[in-house]
This record gives C-alpha cells, structure tokens and sequence, in this order.
C-alpha cells in the first residue's frame, strides 16, 4: 500500500494555489480603494456613462475616468463607446455582491454610530436591481 505524505500533496498543488492567491491579490488591489468600491457598486445597476458615475458619486470626471482606466486595464469593466460617450459596465458583476459580503467584515471592526453607515450601505448596494423593459 502506497503512503501518500499530506505535505506532498499540498507541495504538488502549491503552483496552482499561488497563481490563485497572485490573482486574488490583483482584485484585491484593484478594488482597495473607497472610490473603485462605490463605483462597482453604482455600477452593479448597469451601465453608465462617465458624467452620470461622476455626478451620482459626487467626483470630478477626470478621476471617474482614471479609475475606470485603471479597472479596465485590470479587466473589471468593460467600456462602450456611442460618439464622444463612453460607457462602462462591470465585466462580472457578481463582484458587487462580493462587496457587500465584505460588509460583515466591515460592521465588525465599528462600532457606534459608524455602525448605521453598515446598515445603510447594505440597504442601498443590496436593493434590487430594477430593469426598464420597453
């Protein structure tokens, strides 16, 4: 009978697991930043154009625009461009609900009032989605 040493087989699938965690840690980069986050999440609703992400998150466009470069380069949007218009859409927009999974995180390192800003961030990024059919 073959004896299979549990720390050959955690060896054998290190390659896989870091080219996981590398991965893993690129998102993580990528969305570290409280401006990218409401972005993904104004974002989950569909697509929008640069002036309505930088009117609805209150940001000068030119910053919308440089996060929403850097989240395409990193291939968390997409961008469609209709004339001078350019629109942008999550390319796995379960990522928004990953967010709001981090809200758990989140609530338990606040406390007092900051916990009711938990509260109304779950409420308004886990409202449902409403679509307009013609």
């Amino acid at each position: 009978m073959a004896y299979l040493c549990p720390l050959r087989e955690w060896s054998d699938e290190m390659p896989g697991r870091q080219v996981v965690a590398r991965e893993l840690a690129e998102i993580f980069k990528i969305v570290a930043h409280p401006d990218r986050i409401r972005m993904i999440e104004e974002l989950r609703t569909g697509e929008k154009d640069v002036n309505t992400l930088a009117e609805a998150l209150d940001l000068p466009g030119a910053r919308v625009s440089q996060h929403l470069s850097l989240m395409r380069a990193h291939r968390l949007v997409e961008e469609r461009r209709d004339g001078r218009h350019h629109f942008y859409h999550l390319t796995q927009p379960e990522i928004a609900a990953w967010i709001v999974d981090g809200l758990d995180f989140v609530e338990g390192r606040l406390n007092g009032p900051a916990k009711s800003s938990i509260k109304q961030a779950r409420r308004m990024w886990s409202a449902p989605v409403k679509t307009v059919t013609p």
